[in-house]
């Protein structure tokens, strides 16, 4: 019977890496001598297993390395030498240890073997310009499988007593996830490793540690035995906190923000989801969060863990980020013109996350929907867990002004609310907006006031991670009322009402491109305005369409009645639209867009009236690392009386 020997799994690694370091020193010892440079091509021949065919191509140095400058024939034989070994480790890594491998060279038309010791010479004698051709091949043998698993006491391995046994229970043998009769695949039995030692960590064993998985070979019956040291250590809570690199961001803020709380169970990814919460405020460049042992006892009544009194204290390490920002804005499109400003961010005003942004823009430079120039300047105020974790209070006071072709508007608007989200999902929205403005229209000028309460919810199931992403799957909806008072001019009540969903479709689940390269678009939209008529209503508060934002290739308020003989936009009571839009990514940063927008405007408040307008065309895109810079370029299915013959819109982000 031939002997039981234990082989570690890491050997062929071991291997690998001597094997490369005197490979290194021969070509290197004969990089000082003068001789011809050689060129190589190495044909790996295909086993039955596709697996293994991956492992002999990623292990051979012959290919990783046949592309690059040709090299001495000294050197060529030790690279040869040495793919013995990193081939049989390929082998070996899928299950086949006892498969051998077989290297041929032909110099010349004669065939030599690759360990042949005059290999060295015979290379050296070959004319300057051939190739030496090298072929490998591999037998395969039987493969082996996990015959036995022991889950054996790091303790008895460090103070060499005898082999127990850890008793785990089913759910953590399925986290090891390794079983009798699977296949001797190294990476599977080496993952095992990483699986258990990360579901003991989530199972509050904070200081649980496993061994690299070692293999003990039986040739007779084709089968390992795999053996793993375990040490699962105490269960833990979580322990006090320590706080350093605090500067300008208040202490108990942080501690409010964090989601981890004193004597709740240990668990790896419940401390980094607060990191990353930490980091989403912005007011940090940089969030460590370690362990900072020893483990400490707590009395009973702070544990939240029933017969777990032990607890892991955490260090908090902050590097704060800049708390100022300086930013340019700039956009343009036929029908608004150019768009040019400039804001100024504080991040971290108070100690506590609030912002404060000073903006101001040039708006209506040119357009064929603009008589003017005007200008829009806010000053924005907010404060994070306002009242209660993740509400945000929301304060802006803002003049516009604004020549439009169908109306003049200077306007002051005091606004206040909030915004709560409910889940990672969904977001509640609420305000209370003052605005008193001056419209002129065909030389007659009036005087409104009006106050308005804006509420709202989005819905946001696309699983980005930042707003700014291009969506490539899921549903957004956004859904708002805004019940307002015109108190001045025509005293009215009126109630706006608008939703808008979007979809979006990677034609990847066909299986015809690859994941977020070719997506579908579509969108719908929706308004009403409830309880006055068009006329009742103040012009600035009308719907209107047309404009990069619902039908393109028409301009800003291009959709709908238009006062006679005239491109003046009277505005309506209802409005839709639908858009449906391919976009195609383009190598790193590029990408194009082919769409189809349609929308109407009635003069009564149920949607689905008007004059429907449609607008199509395309578009390209340049990938940022803030958002996709876009251009599109659209024109007008029947172009009406007095409308423009096409439109270009340049902007940021994708249009929806």
């Amino acid at each position: 019977m031939k002997p039981v020997r234990t082989l570690s799994l890491c050997l062929t690694l071991v291997i690998s890496h001597f094997l490369g370091v005197q490979q290194a020193f021969s070509e290197t010892a004969t990089s000082q001598e003068k001789e011809q440079s050689l060129a190589y091509e190495i044909n790996i021949k295909k086993t039955a297993d596709s697996n293994v065919d991956s492992a002999l191509q990623a292990a051979s140095q012959l290919v990783a390395l046949q592309k690059t400058h040709h090299i001495g024939p000294y050197a060529l034989a030790g690279r040869i030498r040495s793919d013995y070994g990193r081939l049989e480790g390929g082998l070996r890594s899928e299950g086949f240890y006892g498969g051998s491998v077989e290297i041929k060279v032909f110099v010349l038309d004669q065939e030599y073997d690759g360990r042949d010791p005059a290999l060295a010479g015979i290379l050296s004698q070959l004319p300057e310009g051939k190739t030496v051709k090298i072929t490998a091949s591999a037998t395969l043998a039987s493969r082996y499988h996990v015959g036995a698993i022991e889950l054996l006491s790091a303790h008895d391995e460090a103070h060499r007593v005898d082999l127990k046994a850890i008793p785990l229970t089913s759910e953590e043998k399925k986290a090891f996830g390794v079983k009798i009769g699977d296949k001797a695949i190294a990476k599977n039995i080496l993952a095992s490793q990483t699986r258990l030692e990360d579901y003991l960590h989530e199972e509050g064993y904070g200081l649980a540690s496993v061994s690299r998985p070692k293999a003990i070979l039986n040739h007779d019956r084709h089968e390992i035995t795999v053996r793993t040291y375990v040490n699962k250590g105490p269960k833990l809570v979580v322990g006090p906190f320590h706080f350093k690199g605090l500067k300008h961001v208040k202490q108990d803020y942080v501690a409010r923000r964090i989601h981890l709380h004193e004597g709740e169970l240990y668990k790896p990814s419940s401390i980094e989801n607060s990191r990353l919460d930490l980091g989403s405020t912005g007011l940090f460049s940089a969030i460590q969060i370690e362990n900072a042992p020893p483990v400490i006892s707590i009395s009973p009544d702070k544990s939240e863990v029933e017969n777990v009194s032990q607890a892991m204290p955490l260090n908090f390490s902050f590097t704060e980020g800049k708390r100022h920002r300086v930013a340019g804005e700039v956009g343009f499109s036929t029908d608004l013109g150019g768009r040019l400003g400039a804001s100024w961010l504080h991040r971290n005003l108070l100690g506590r996350g609030e912002q404060l942004k000073i903006s101001a823009l040039a708006t209506g430079l040119g357009g064929s929907a603009q008589q003017g120039l005007g200008y829009d300047g806010y000053v924005d105020f907010s404060k994070p867990d306002f009242l209660d974790r993740g509400r945000v209070l929301n304060l802006r006071a803002e003049g516009v002004r604004q020549l439009l072709y169908s109306y003049h508007q200077t306007a002051l608007i005091l606004r206040g609310g909030f915004s709560q989200p409910i889940n990672d999902e969904w977001k509640l929205n609420g305000a209370i907006s003052l605005e008193q403005e001056n419209i002129k229209q065909f030389g007659k000028s009036r005087n409104y006031f009006i106050a308005s309460l804006p509420l709202g919810v989005d819905y946001d199931g696309t699983g980005r991670t930042s707003p700014i992403d291009p969506a490539t799957h899921g549903v957004k909806i956004s859904i708002s009322v805004t019940p307002s008072e015109s108190l001045e001019h025509q005293t009215s009540f009126f109630a706006i009402l608008n939703g808008q969903i979007s979809t979006y479709f990677d034609i990847h689940n066909l299986g015809l491109t690859r994941p977020g390269r070719s997506i579908i678009a579509l969108r719908g939209i929706v308004g009403s305005i409830q309880g006055a008529t068009t006329w009742d209503i103040p012009p600035d508060q009308r719907l209107y369409a047309g404009g990069q934002s619902t039908v393109r290739g028409f301009r800003y308020q291009g959709v709908g009645p238009q006062f006679r003989n005239s491109k003046y936009a009277i505005g309506g009571s209802s409005m839709d639209a639908a858009t449906i839009e391919y976009r195609q990514r383009l190598f790193k940063s590029f990408g194009t867009a082919l769409f189809v927008d349609a929308g109407q405007v009635g003069k009564g408040s149920m949607p689905g009236h008007g004059k429907l307008r449609i607008g199509y065309g395309a578009g390209v895109r340049y990938f940022t690392p803030i958002g996709p810079v876009r251009l599109d370029i659209a024109l007008p299915y029947k172009r009406p009386p007095r409308g423009d013959k096409w439109e270009l819109y340049i902007g940021l982000g994708e249009s929806f």
